[in-house]
């Protein structure tokens, strides 16, 4: 009778089948070849990794949520950075606002004062008579327009500048 072989011509009944999610495994104990060292059998792994305890979907969720001390810290300090940001920005956008606002004032102020001015200036120059000025300087107070006969230059070599009472000789 012949003997029925199965994984690597091995007899058959020391091939065992493994199923492990939608895959199926060979699962074998350790044969020793020689000149190689020798290792431990897949089945005991196995066994340690079936003597834990298995943990359900909520213990390993409460595992994974568990972050360290410097985890925190660094949120802690990001958190506190970003909120003195987001504050300095908030403080230097109002305080922009209001100088803005106190800008948009002073422009109106000034514009009031301009046009106060230009009316006050043309009231002036509404308010004098070119004409009469003319006729009281010529007429009644003899004036007359200075020709050149009536300009004396005088050179004085002394300084370079006149004394406001200093008499003046002629020349």
């Amino acid at each position: 009778m012949a003997v029925r072989t199965g994984y690597k011509n091995r007899p058959v009944s020391s091939v065992s089948y493994e199923t492990y999610g939608n895959t199926v495994r060979v699962s074998e104990p350790y044969v020793r070849e020689p000149g190689r060292r020798q290792r431990p059998a897949e089945p005991v792994k196995r066994q340690k990794a079936a003597a834990k305890k298995p943990q359900t979907r909520e213990q390993e969720y409460r595992k994974n949520l568990r972050i360290g001390m410097p985890t925190v810290f660094m949120l802690t300090l990001v958190f506190a950075a970003t909120v003195y940001i987001v504050y300095s920005y908030l403080y230097l956008s109002a305080s922009v606002a209001s100088h803005m606002d106190t800008v948009e004032a002073l422009e109106v102020q000034l514009e009031d004062l301009r046009n106060e001015n230009d009316a006050l200036e043309q009231s002036i120059d509404t308010s004098i008579d070119l004409n009469y000025v003319y006729n009281v300087a010529v007429n009644e107070l003899g004036m007359v327009h200075a020709g050149e006969d009536n300009t004396i230059r005088y050179d004085k070599t002394e300084s370079e500048y006149v004394r406001q009472y200093e008499s003046i000789t002629k020349p």
